[in-house]
C-alpha cells in the first residue's frame, strides 16, 4: 500500500465532515476529504460493501461510454409494454404507477429528442472519462489494485444491422469523445471463443474497465479511510441541525453528530435527507437484479453487453455475474426473483459451454436499488439550505464508474473550490 500523503495545500484547521453513506460515492468522498485535510465521520447503518448497497450488486463495468440516459426518443411508445410485461427488461408495477407517474413523465421528457440526449451525454462524459485509471489508483492505495482491470468492454450484437439500429446513440458517444473498434464475426470469435455464434458483430471500447468484486472494493476503500483517521458510525442519518445558515450537526434517531459540513450520498435513501437540506428531489429507485454462477465452466475474457438482453456479463472473483433489469416498484416491494432467473437463462443462451441443468446451489441471486433521477444525471453540488451540505447522489446506472470523480469533486466543493469538471448540469435547482 502506498503511503498516504495529505494535500500540502489543504487547510490546516480541522473541519468536521459527515459523509452520509458508505457506498462507492461515500467511500471515494471520504478518502478525498481526508486527503484535503478534513476530519471525516462516515454514517451508514449497513456494512461497507454489503449486499444492501447498489455498489455491491452492480454490473462491475467501469464504462466511460455510459453517457446515454435510460430514456431516448420513442421510449414513450413502450410504456404500455412496461406495464403489461412484469418480466421485461424494464417493468413498472401497476400498484406503484400512481406514485411514480410524475417521475416517469420527467423520465420520458428527458429523452424526448436526440438533442436532449446529446446534451445529457456532454454533461456526463467529464464525470466518467478516465474512470478506470482513477479507480485503479484508488484501488492500489487501498491495497486491492488487482480488483480493477482495464482491458476494454464489448457490446455484442447478432448482426451489424442491430448495431445500426442504435446508430444515433453511438453517434452521440462519438461526438463526446468515445472511440471504439468494430469487430466482425471472426474477430469477435477470436476475442470471445466461448460466446454463442449467433452474435456476429461487436463494438469494443478499449478505454473501458471493470471491478472484479465491487463489494470488496468498496469495503477496502472504507477500511482505507478508517485507517487514515475516519470514524465510521453504524447510524442512519435523519436530518440536520442548521443554525444561522450554517450546519451544526447531522441528526440520527439517537441524537446527533457534530459537523461543519455534510455530504448526502445515501443512494436511493437520499430523498428525505435532500428535503431536510431544502431540496425536494424526484429521486426514484430503479430496482436491479443480478445472478452469479459459481465455478463457471466457461467465461468471457472481457465484460460483455448483449444487445438482446440489455445486461452486463462479467467474470468476477465470485463467479460469472449477469446483471441488469429495471423494475420500478419502490423501496419496499418484495423482490420478483423471476427477473433474476431471466438473467440466468439469458446467460446460458450466451455461452453454450455452460450446463443447461444448473443446480440451484450454484446460482446466487440479488436485488438492489439504483438511485435514479428522471433525467439520467446525478445531483451533485451544494444544497439550497446551506453550502455546508453537498449533494452527491442519484447516479443511477453510472454510480460505480462515476464514483471516483465524484469523490474528487465533493472534496473540492468542501474546500470552496471550483470543481474540476462542469457541474452546473447536475445542480439540484434544475428541478425547480
Amino acid at each position: 500500500m502506498r503511503p498516504f500523503r495529505e494535500d500540502p495545500e489543504a487547510p490546516r484547521l480541522v473541519k468536521q465532515v459527515a459523509i452520509i453513506g458508505a457506498g462507492i460515492i461515500g467511500a471515494a468522498s471520504a478518502i478525498e476529504a481526508l486527503r484535503a485535510g478534513f476530519a471525516v465521520t462516515i454514517l451508514d447503518p449497513g456494512a461497507p460493501g454489503g449486499e444492501q448497497q447498489a455498489s455491491y450488486g452492480n454490473g462491475c463495468w467501469l464504462s466511460p461510454m455510459s453517457v446515454i440516459p435510460p430514456a431516448v426518443p420513442g421510449t414513450w411508445r413502450k410504456v404500455p409494454k412496461f406495464l403489461a410485461d412484469p418480466l421485461g427488461p424494464l417493468a413498472i408495477r401497476w400498484s406503484y404507477l400512481p406514485r411514480v407517474a410524475p417521475w416517469l413523465l420527467r423520465y420520458l421528457a428527458a429523452g424526448w429528442s436526440w438533442g436532449r440526449v446529446e446534451a445529457t451525454a456532454r454533461a456526463l462524459r467529464p464525470l466518467v472519462v478516465d474512470a478506470p485509471a482513477l479507480h485503479k489508483a484508488l484501488a492500489e492505495e487501498a491495497g486491492v489494485g488487482d480488483l480493477v482491470e482495464r482491458h476494454g468492454l464489448i457490446y455484442i450484437y447478432p448482426s451489424r444491422a442491430e448495431f445500426e439500429a442504435e446508430r444515433e446513440a453511438w453517434r452521440i458517444r462519438a461526438a463526446v469523445g468515445v472511440r471504439w473498434l468494430e469487430l466482425g464475426a471472426e474477430e469477435l470469435r477470436q476475442r470471445e471463443p466461448a460466446l454463442d455464434p449467433r452474435y456476429g458483430f461487436g463494438v469494443m471500447v478499449e478505454e473501458g474497465g471493470d471491478v472484479r468484486d465491487p463489494g470488496a472494493y468498496v469495503a477496502a476503500l472504507v477500511a482505507l479511510a478508517e485507517a487514515r483517521g475516519a470514524i465510521r458510525l453504524p447510524l442512519a442519518a435523519t436530518g440536520f441541525r442548521i443554525e444561522g445558515g450554517r450546519l451544526r450537526a447531522v441528526t440520527h434517531a439517537g441524537g446527533e453528530v457534530a459537523a461543519d459540513a455534510a455530504v448526502i450520498c445515501a443512494g436511493a435513501w437520499s430523498k428525505p435527507l435532500a428535503a431536510a437540506a431544502g431540496d425536494p428531489v424526484p429521486l426514484e429507485t430503479e430496482r436491479g437484479y443480478h445472478a452469479v454462477l459459481a465455478d463457471p465452466e466457461v467465461a468471457p475474457r472481457h465484460g460483455l453487453m448483449p444487445s438482446d438482453g440489455k445486461m452486463s456479463v462479467m467474470a468476477t472473483r465470485t463467479g460469472l455475474r449477469v446483471a441488469g433489469q429495471v423494475e420500478i416498484a419502490g423501496l419496499d416491494a418484495a423482490p420478483n426473483w423471476k427477473r433474476a432467473e431471466i438473467l440466468r437463462d439469458h446467460l446460458l443462451r450466451c455461452f453454450p459451454g455452460l450446463p443447461r441443468d444448473l443446480p440451484a446451489a450454484r446460482v446466487k441471486v440479488w436485488m438492489g436499488h439504483r438511485p435514479s433521477m428522471p433525467d439520467g444525471m446525478p445531483v451533485l453540488g451544494p444544497s439550497s439550505a446551506t453550502s455546508d451540505i453537498v449533494h452527491a447522489f442519484g447516479h443511477g446506472h453510472t454510480g460505480l464508474v462515476a464514483g471516483a470523480r465524484t469523490g474528487r469533486v465533493v472534496a473540492q466543493l468542501l474546500r470552496g473550490e471550483v470543481a474540476e469538471i462542469p457541474i452546473a448540469p447536475f445542480s439540484v435547482r434544475r428541478f425547480r
